[in-house]
């Protein structure tokens, strides 16, 4: 019987990859749609804003192995097929994550003082104008803390892509214990990697977020 040796933390790491390259995926899709949601959010129009909202709630509302599911399964009915497990993982995390996301940065921007909506309208800048040089600057200093915290989330729930086929660390922690049953010792290794990954974010994260209400005082 093969023991956990070199070999087998060798593709934990190339595991780990995979992992970094998911949450990657998925954050960076989740950040480029929930953007465009948070602006949907605050929008003049009311249709647009329901909408917005109906979809936040769906999507915070539904479990992210259900998304998976979901995407993995309802992809392959509507025609494709052999699709890539990576892919599907990407698509439901990219919409997990923009919900979460597009409500942090909502509630960053809501919380700029309404005398700077007030003075930039009154030097005549347009909406668009308003937003990009008034009200974004510094509602992302609000929402780098937050937004840095909520990228560790993302990558621990990567773990649940093993659902559908992925291969990632927490996987690849199991198939390793399938042919050596040390479970003890291979899963300290994952959560030893994990760690390693997360802690730098979670320690950059409270920093920023020191600095920011150092800043405000």
């Amino acid at each position: 019987m093969p023991t956990f040796g070199l070999t087998q933390f060798i593709f934990l790491l190339e595991a780990a990859v995979w992992t970094l390259a998911l949450s990657a995926l998925g954050f960076v899709g989740g950040g480029l749609v929930g953007f465009v949601v948070a602006l949907a959010r605050i929008s003049p129009s009311r249709i647009i804003r329901w909408t917005a909202t109906a979809y936040v709630q769906l999507i915070q509302g539904t479990p992210l192995l259900v998304l998976l599911f979901i995407v993995y399964f309802g992809l392959s009915i509507a025609g494709f097929n052999n699709l890539p497990a990576l892919l599907a993982a990407g698509v439901a995390i990219t919409l997990y994550t923009s919900a979460f996301l597009a409500e942090i940065w909502r509630g960053s921007i809501r919380s700029i003082a309404k005398t700077q909506w007030e003075a930039a309208e009154c030097l005549g800048l347009s909406r668009w104008q308003r937003m990009t040089r008034v009200i974004l600057p510094q509602s992302l200093r609000i929402a780098t803390p937050p937004t840095v915290g909520f990228l560790v989330q993302v990558i621990k729930n990567t773990s649940l892509a093993s659902a559908i086929g992925f291969v990632e660390l927490a996987q690849a922690g199991k198939l390793i214990n399938n042919s050596t049953f040390q479970p003890f010792s291979i899963f300290m290794v994952v959560a030893a990697i994990y760690f390693a990954i997360c802690f730098p974010l979670t320690l950059a994260s409270r920093k920023l977020e020191r600095k920011l209400n150092v800043s405000n005082r």
